[in-house]
């Protein structure tokens, strides 16, 4: 799966921890990215299976996409978390996890996580 797409359901995910709805408007402002570029990615997103929506158009994650999703979102806490633990300043650990989260081997990410336990 392409990295763009990963951050879409992992923001997907976060915003509805609030229970609030999410709507496409909701995924652009917190990516920053315009409506029109968030409306192709749901409606690839869609045909992967991976979203659904709802009546009044919030965009909710399919199991697929959620089990994706957290795995993705895993990723990215565990990394933050063992980056500050490093040194590293808590605001490059968030956007370096964003990038590693992506490529790094599960045998690597596995040995990581053990570390923070």
């Amino acid at each position: 799966m392409r990295q763009s797409a990963e951050d879409y359901i992992e923001t997907i995910l976060v915003l509805s921890q609030s229970g609030q709805p999410v709507h496409a408007v909701d995924i652009a402002r917190e990516l920053d990215f315009t409506r029109a570029s968030v409306s192709v990615a749901m409606k690839n997103l869609l045909e992967q299976g991976l979203i659904a929506y709802e009546e009044d158009f919030a965009i909710t994650l399919t199991d697929a996409g959620r089990a994706i999703a957290e795995k993705v979102y895993d990723r990215h806490t565990v990394l933050t978390s063992w980056l500050v633990s490093i040194g590293v300043p808590a605001h490059i650990a968030d956007a370096d996890a964003c990038v590693i989260e992506h490529v790094i081997s599960e045998e690597t990410f596995d040995a990581i996580k053990r570390l923070e336990k």
